[in-house]
C-alpha cells in the first residue's frame, strides 16, 4: 500500500540517501497503521449503559446513553440458575435488584420479573433484568458497539465465559464469517473479564470473538497472559497506570482501554500518553465526541 519504488529516483549523489529515507518512511507508515488497528473500536464508552444517569445494566440505561449520543456501551453479564446470560454486576440481590438471594440461584424467568430500576429512581420502577440476547438485539438495532464484561459468579468462571462467547458468536454469526480469529474488528463486540479462566473458556468456545484482559493493576506477566488468551487489548484502572506501561503495551501490539474515567482533565492526560479508549460514568460531562 505504501511501497515506493526507489528505482524511479534519478541516479545521482543523493539516491542512496533518498532510498534510505523512503524505506524508513514506509516502515513508519506501516507501524502507524499497526498502532491504529490495535483499537478499531469507539474511543469513549458509556459505563454500564449510561453511567450515573440511569439504572445500570438495563435497557433503560442503554436508551439513556443513546439519547446522549453514545453508540458504545459497556455492561456486565453473568449466568442465571438455568445458564442464561443476563445483565448483572453483583452476584447477590439488594443493591440494584430488590430482594434477597443470588443470581446463580435464580432462573432467567424469575429475574425478568424482578425490579431492577426502583433503586435508582421511581421513574424506573418495573425496569427488568435483561437477558444478554435482549441487550444484543437492542444494541445491534441501534448500531451500538458493545464491550461485554464477563462477570462470573464464584465458581462459574468457565461456564460463564463459554456461554457468553457462544451466545455472541451465534448472534453475530454473519459478521464472524469475515473476521479472522484473534482480530480486533468493530463489527463484533469485545469480551473482557477479570477472570482469566473465563477468557480461556471464551477463547475455546468462540475464538473469532475478540477478547481483552481486565486487571485492576497490570501484572508483571501481562504480555504472557494476553498471549495465552489471544487478547487484542488490555483493560485496566487508569489510577494504576503509568506512561511507561502505556508505551510498553502499545509497542507490544495491544490496544489499551481504561476504566472508569470521570474527570475531563484526566481523560486528556491519559489520551496524551497513548491510551486508546476509556469508559465513563459522566456521559453528561464527557460526550461521545469529547477531545
Amino acid at each position: 500500500m505504501y511501497a515506493i519504488d526507489a528505482e524511479i529516483i534519478p541516479e545521482g549523489k543523493g539516491k542512496d540517501v533518498m532510498r534510505e529515507f523512503i524505506q524508513r518512511y514506509t516502515i513508519y507508515l506501516l507501524v502507524h497503521d499497526r498502532y491504529h488497528s490495535m483499537w478499531p473500536y469507539p474511543k469513549i464508552v458509556a459505563h454500564r449503559g449510561a453511567g450515573k444517569l440511569a439504572p445500570e445494566n438495563t435497557l433503560a440505561a442503554m436508551r439513556c446513553g443513546l439519547s446522549h449520543g453514545f453508540h458504545a456501551v459497556e455492561f456486565d453479564v453473568m449466568l442465571s440458575k438455568d445458564g442464561i446470560p443476563v445483565l448483572m454486576h453483583d452476584p447477590s440481590f439488594g443493591r440494584t435488584v430488590t430482594g434477597i438471594g443470588n443470581v446463580s440461584d435464580t432462573s432467567a424467568q424469575e429475574l425478568a420479573a424482578m425490579d431492577a430500576g426502583t433503586w435508582f429512581g421511581a421513574e424506573f420502577a418495573g425496569e427488568t433484568v435483561p437477558t444478554f440476547a435482549q441487550a444484543m438485539t437492542f444494541c445491534k438495532a441501534n448500531r451500538i458497539w458493545m464491550n461485554v464484561e464477563i462477570k462470573p459468579a464464584s465458581g462459574f468462571d468457565k461456564q460463564t465465559g463459554r456461554a457468553v462467547a457462544e451466545s455472541t458468536a451465534q448472534f453475530f454469526s454473519s459478521e464472524i464469517l469475515t473476521v479472522a480469529a484473534g482480530t480486533a474488528d468493530a463489527s463484533l463486540p469485545l469480551l473482557s473479564s477479570f477472570s482469566f479462566n473465563a477468557l480461556l473458556a471464551a477463547k475455546a468456545a468462540a475464538p473469532q470473538v475478540p477478547r481483552a484482559y481486565l486487571v485492576e493493576t497490570i501484572p508483571t506477566d501481562w504480555h504472557n497472559r494476553l498471549n495465552k488468551i489471544g487478547a487484542v487489548a488490555l483493560h485496566t484502572n487508569h489510577r494504576n497506570l503509568s506512561p511507561a506501561q502505556v508505551q510498553a503495551i502499545k509497542q507490544a501490539g495491544f490496544g489499551l482501554f481504561c476504566y472508569t474515567v470521570n474527570d475531563p482533565a484526566r481523560v486528556r492526560e491519559i489520551l496524551s500518553w497513548g491510551v486508546d479508549a476509556f469508559c465513563t460514568d459522566r456521559i453528561d460531562l464527557i460526550g461521545p465526541n469529547f477531545s
